[in-house]
């Protein structure tokens, strides 16, 4: 059970080209937007799609693989886990984010 505590899994499309970052010592980090659609009958018999956007970073091998292969609209599955940041803005007031840490990777499509 150790690992499912902190697990999350999605499949969706990603709503931008990676932003990458190179750090001292060549570690990378990749920063992207995944949109995942769910999609219902309501009450009218209407078909509803209901998008959710999530951020999310991958570092090392997993950032050189999405550097190289991903691109905006690509639809992509991801394993890793959900991390909670603040920091203070430039109005010096505290900002929470919440985002995933990839840790396995999946190219889909095409």
């Amino acid at each position: 059970m150790n690992t499912l505590r902190n697990r999350v899994q999605l499949i969706g499309h990603t709503g931008k080209d990676p932003e990458i970052k190179n750090f001292d010592g060549g570690k990378k980090l990749a920063s992207l937007t995944l949109a995942t659609n769910e999609s219902y009958t309501n009450d009218k018999g209407e078909k509803v799609t209901d998008t959710q956007w999530h951020s999310a970073v991958a570092w090392g091998k997993t950032a050189e693989i999405i550097e190289k292969y991903v691109t905006k609209g690509d639809q992509i599955a991801i394993e890793g886990k959900l991390t909670h940041r603040s920091y203070d803005d430039k109005n010096g007031e505290k900002r929470y984010f919440t985002e995933i840490t990839i840790n396995e990777i999946m190219l889909l499509g095409k």
